[in-house]
């Protein structure tokens, strides 16, 4: 059972993250509040394994409660919940060893895998801000991975791909597999998508 804190401000929004947080069968609500300065002491108190917090809270902000959460309760993973993906809050964030980041937009899927992500100590990380702190104009890629990544997008399959650039076929899986890591991904279709979305493919 993954024991989880929630600190969200907005009532409402509150009531449906812990409704949808209490659909997952190994998901435990085990304390919600609405003020970032309350966040250590109930999780010193309470022992939660995950807080997921949003980023705008009174009191104290959601960063400064998840860094000061990490230096008293370093076993508690940090989730923060954002409207917005400004790209110098996500450096803030990672700066702040929170392990994870996600726009409190996203879907419910998203969500509590994302808290099972952290629990298992990964980091989980929205694609799209993880671009937005990217920039978003300079690409991740070599001209390599782009070729491959162009020749897959249109169409191409790791086979056709190796015998139009003289390479194996494992070569250029591992391309493909890197591309993903590089644009934070989900997987191949998502990186498509991200690096036409960036203008990275032209």
């Amino acid at each position: 059972m993954i024991r989880i804190l929630l600190a969200e401000d907005m009532h409402m929004v509150r009531g449906a993250l812990v409704a949808l947080l209490d659909l997952e069968d190994d998901f435990e609500v085990v304390c919600e509040l609405e003020r970032g300065d309350e966040v250590v002491a109930a999780a010193l108190d309470k022992r939660p394994d995950v807080a997921v917090i949003d980023i705008d809270l009174p009191g104290l902000d959601g960063l400064t409660a998840a860094s000061m959460l990490h230096e008293k309760l370093p076993e508690c993973r940090t989730l923060i919940l954002t409207s917005l993906g400004r790209p110098g809050t996500l450096r803030r964030a990672l700066a702040a060893r929170v392990s994870g980041y996600l726009l409190k937009d996203a879907p419910p899927k998203e969500l509590a895998a994302a808290v099972r992500r952290v629990a298992a100590g990964h980091r989980a990380v929205d694609p799209q801000l993880a671009l937005a702190a990217w920039g978003g104009t300079d690409s991740p890629l070599t001209e390599r991975e782009t070729e491959v990544l162009r020749l897959a997008s249109e169409g191409a399959e790791a086979s056709e791909i190796a015998s139009l650039l003289h390479l194996s076929t494992g070569t250029v899986r591992n391309y493909l597999t890197t591309v993903v890591t590089k644009t934070n991904a989900r997987n191949r279709v998502d990186a498509m998508r991200i690096a036409r979305e960036s203008g990275w493919l032209l």
